[in-house]
């Protein structure tokens, strides 16, 4: 269902738009973290990939990451949007560090 809504979202240029992996709630020792206490995911899915960058001389450069990849990505990076109760991130390619094999 998530991924016919990620159909939706249609990202321009070298933007990747990716779903925020969420951490387990609870910790090694057995204690639970309230939401207000958690930092923010930095391991996502990619659902939505745009064309790819225009480059100086007019071609259009190809992007390194797919839909489906499972990748790394600055934890302060990109910008947060909601889209049907979903909470999805869109961030430049150059903003991905890793692809998780």
């Amino acid at each position: 269902m998530s991924k016919k809504k990620a159909a939706q979202i249609k990202p321009l240029s070298d933007r990747v738009v990716v779903k925020a992996l969420e951490e387990s709630e609870q910790m090694r020792g057995g204690l639970y973290i309230p939401d207000t206490a958690k930092e923010k995911p930095s391991q996502g899915e990619v659902v939505a990939v745009g064309p790819g960058k225009i480059s100086d001389d007019g071609t259009r450069l190809d992007m390194d990451v797919s839909v489906g990849d499972k990748v790394l990505y600055g934890k302060y990076s990109g910008t947060d949007v909601t889209l049907d109760g979903q909470e999805y991130l869109i961030l430049r390619e150059s903003d991905v560090l890793a692809i998780i094999q």
